[in-house]
């Protein structure tokens, strides 16, 4: 064994508490049932609401008022989707694929292009040297400073929270997530055809029925709430003060999960409605840990409750950080830049 691949073995070693984390990565059937009761049928019914609201031309106001709600739903639907893409959700590979297939077109992702992506995620998250897939991707200030200038202007744009959270999310919702990633293999491409196909049935129908205008201004805010929620939620997991971050020779993934992925405490009814995922240093120890066990997890297992937690008022500071300084090994703002010093 060389003395690189002993050093790997000794960083991916599994810490004691290990096994204490897995016994709960068992799925509940009744708990995966409640929770698809308890989140579809609220949704359907409200999406149904707005259309009344609209076509007995009501307060277009009050339509965005039950948009956020619904909005709220259809991020709960996205956790039961993500889950599914772990197969986490249900014990059956196959229940976990085809509930997949249809929270993804609800929530306009192809399910097995998004699954290989996150993966890949999962893989990576941390590693300074495997950015780029399936992440809110961030320069570092070396990399930053010695790139193009029209590169850092499109950098700048990118970072700015009017299309980090606006923009972008309706852009890779309602448009990016249409076409299969470079690369794919068939049954990814296949997945996003079939998706795209359902959505085209979807519109076509109600286009019939209630009428496209009636869908459009009934399903563009939930989407853009929604969207712009779950970008929230996946940019504050990773980008946080004191986050984790490594070159890929120092890379440990025990530390990745711990320590590059957040506790984000939210007030009870938010954690709900987001499936738990504030706990998400646990979900990156444990993938396969259902969602409605998260909690249950972190209240038994010592180990978890380790992770300082991130509260919404402190985690807006986040909205500051745009690069990662490996000098200080810290996320900084672009106003931080001048007083850095340069490159040796």
């Amino acid at each position: 064994m060389s003395v690189q691949s002993g050093a790997v073995q000794a960083r991916a070693s599994r810490p004691d508490w290990y096994q204490d984390v897995s016994r709960y990565q068992q799925p509940d059937l009744g708990k995966a049932i409640w929770q698809i009761v308890n989140t579809f049928v609220p949704y359907i019914a409200l999406w149904v609401l707005m259309v009344r609201t609209v076509q007995l031309r009501v307060s277009y106001w009050i339509t965005l008022a039950l948009a956020v709600v619904a909005a709220g739903f259809l991020v709960r639907i996205f956790i039961i989707f993500h889950d599914c893409g772990h197969s986490s959700f249900f014990a059956s590979r196959r229940a976990n694929t085809v509930l997949g297939y249809i929270t993804g077109i609800l929530t306009f992702t192809p399910y097995e292009d998004w699954r290989r992506s996150h993966g890949v995620h999962h893989a990576t998250v941390g590693d300074l040297d495997r950015r780029g897939t399936g992440d809110v991707y961030t320069m570092t200030v070396d990399e930053y400073r010695a790139a193009p200038l029209l590169k850092r202007i499109a950098y700048r744009l990118y970072r700015h929270p009017l299309v980090t959270f606006g923009l972008g999310p309706a852009f890779v919702f309602l448009i990016t997530q249409r076409f299969p990633h470079k690369g794919t293999g068939k049954r990814q491409r296949y997945s996003v055809y079939l998706t795209d196909l359902a959505i085209l049935a979807i519109i076509a129908v109600a286009s019939l029925t209630i009428g496209f205008r009636t869908y459009v201004l009934v399903q563009l805010p939930i989407m853009l709430i929604a969207g712009a929620a779950g970008v929230w939620l996946f940019y504050i997991q990773h980008q946080f003060e004191g986050v984790y971050w490594a070159r890929h020779e120092e890379w440990d993934p025990w530390r990745a999960a711990l320590e590059g992925s957040s506790y984000y405490k939210l007030p009870r009814v938010l954690q709900w409605f987001t499936g738990n995922i504030g706990l998400h240093h646990i979900h990156h120890v444990r993938p396969r840990i259902p969602n409605y066990n998260l909690q249950r997890c972190y209240d038994e297992v010592p180990a978890m409750q380790a992770v300082k937690p991130l509260t919404i008022r402190p985690s807006l500071k986040a909205l500051r950080f745009d690069l990662y300084d490996e000098k200080q090994k810290k996320l900084v703002s672009f106003g931080s830049l001048k007083a850095l010093p340069q490159q040796g």
